[in-house]
């Protein structure tokens, strides 16, 4: 069995489920702990944070 070097990622319940969302297209997640904590692959970590973020815009409202 191989380690792999992973970061705790903290957020709240509804970003979880866009990360699960996410993690089916790619598979990032090592662990799913509980409803505010994954562990994600440290090498995927920027890219996820990325993608997290243009998600989170989607569902922004915006005035304009």
């Amino acid at each position: 069995m191989r380690a792999i070097k992973g970061i705790l990622f903290t957020c709240d319940p509804a970003v979880k489920q866009i990360l699960l969302a996410m993690n089916e297209k790619q598979s990032f997640i090592i662990e799913d702990l509980d409803d505010y904590h994954v562990v994600i692959k440290a090498d995927d970590e920027y890219r996820v944070r990325k993608e997290l973020d243009l998600e989170l815009e989607k569902n922004t409202y915006n005035q304009e």
